[in-house]
């Protein structure tokens, strides 16, 4: 049995708003940004650390699609669950390591509805004893059976009381059963529907929560689907919009279009069609702006209010001080006494962030129509928050030379060469 001295010291630890790791983690991560990233509006290395991933651990489809990111010899290399499970332990330790108690990361690199449902939920749990709240990429052309299979163990009852996945849905994509060959995006949105009802299912079924994104690729062959797409899945229960234009990477032939033709500036242009409004996101920033666009806000009745608005001064201000005092406090994954004793904490710290964040709140009620408006899209199930990412990827042919002049500690005078440096530093999420 522990003294009480040191059970008070581990309380007063747990209780602490910003966990000393997580601000000496976040230190680092500003640190190693470059100069010209380190704007008001970066997260990174303020309040978040980026997004991990784990990497080369099952690279293995049952699709093919153009592009694809996979070698040519992904699918001949070992995946079976003990080795998944052990390297995504083994990566996971390395994350926790370097990047503090906790983060969001991905369980990616193929196909995850693949791994035996009993080896995906060891991976999950492997990624959460590590303080990773882990997010599962898949295709989405899987049954319910096995989504119950994975969140429940053999006694019935939730492994989990929260999962994330991300679903990847576009007409590039070849052999999902019912649409092996799909002329345009409309043809799969009662597949983008049907995934995420199992996840309504689950909650009102099972009692566990879900986060749902929805991924896509843009090519010059869908680019003007986009808006389509926006659209259609805004009013389907996915918390995440997020787009990615194809990139020169991964196995060369099914490099079937001139990516070069779709670039970031214009895929948000079709996301704020689809959305049928403006999407401000210059408040809030990820890393580098040539490769990631992102904004937050509440969705209400169709209409998306942005957290921040970067032309209110008193968002910026409330943006920027919450920041200042707050970045790095993390509330997930703890019980709800030590949410409330860190909350409790901040706010006798900072007492005055109490207005500000009324103040916020305040503002963004008035953007999205008032109380009433609020209510009303409450009482029809219209109401949540809702954000959209575009993730730019960087093309392999620049890959090579960006990292061999990276070793040597040398800039690249090309902008090509140079963005992917750039864009390695505030580490381009995906």
């Amino acid at each position: 049995m522990l003294p009480l001295v040191e059970v008070l010291k581990q309380v007063e630890l747990a209780t602490r708003p910003i966990h000393p790791e997580s601000r000496a983690a976040l230190d680092a991560r500003w640190l190693g940004l470059p100069e010209h990233v380190k704007t008001q509006n970066q997260l990174l290395g303020r309040c978040a650390l980026g997004c991990e991933g784990t990497h080369g651990v099952f690279p293995k489809c049952n699709l093919t699609c153009t592009p694809c990111y996979h070698s040519a010899d992904a699918n001949h290399v070992r995946i079976d669950g003990l080795h998944t499970v052990r390297e995504v332990t083994r990566q996971m330790e390395y994350l926790r390591s370097v990047r503090g108690p906790r983060a969001h990361a991905q369980l990616i690199g193929g196909e995850v509805s693949l791994l035996p449902p009993d080896d995906h939920a060891a991976a999950l749990a492997a990624m959460r004893a590590n303080g990773r709240e882990p997010m599962s990429m898949t295709h989405g052309d899987f049954d319910y059976e096995y989504l119950l299979a994975v969140v429940l163990g053999p006694d019935g009852k939730p492994r989990f009381d929260r999962v994330s996945f991300a679903a990847h849905f576009d007409s590039l994509m070849r052999g999902r059963r019912g649409a092996v060959r799909p002329r345009n995006e409309a043809e799969l949105d009662p597949f983008r529907l049907k995934f995420a009802e199992m996840f309504a299912d689950l909650r009102r079924e099972h009692g566990v929560a879900s986060y749902l994104a929805h991924n896509m690729t843009v090519t010059p062959s869908n680019l003007d689907e986009v808006a389509d797409v926006t659209r259609a899945v805004l009013a389907m229960p996915y918390d995440m919009l997020s787009f990615q234009p194809a990139a020169y990477i991964g196995d060369d032939r099914r490099w079937k279009e001139d990516f070069t033709d779709v670039g970031i500036d214009r895929v948000w242009e079709k996301i704020e069609e689809g959305a049928g409004q403006k999407l401000p996101w210059q408040g809030t920033q990820f890393g580098d702006p040539r490769c990631n666009r992102y904004t937050a806000g509440l969705s209400a009745g169709g209409t998306f209010t942005v957290l921040v608005d970067p032309e209110n001064p008193a968002d910026l201000a409330a943006r920027d001080t919450l920041l200042s005092h707050h970045g790095g406090m993390i509330l997930g994954d703890h019980s709800t006494l030590i949410r409330a004793a860190k909350i409790v904490r901040a706010v006798l710290r900072h007492p005055g962030d109490v207005r500000i964040l009324a103040g916020v709140g305040r503002r963004m009620v008035r953007r999205a129509g008032g109380a009433r408006a609020l209510w009303r899209a409450w009482r029809s199930n219209s109401l949540g928050v809702k954000s959209f990412v575009v993730h730019n990827f960087m093309d392999a042919e620049v890959v090579a030379p960006a990292w061999a002049l990276m070793q040597q500690g040398k800039t690249s005078d090309d902008p090509a060469v140079r963005a992917t440096q750039d864009g390695w530093r505030p580490a381009c999420i995906r």
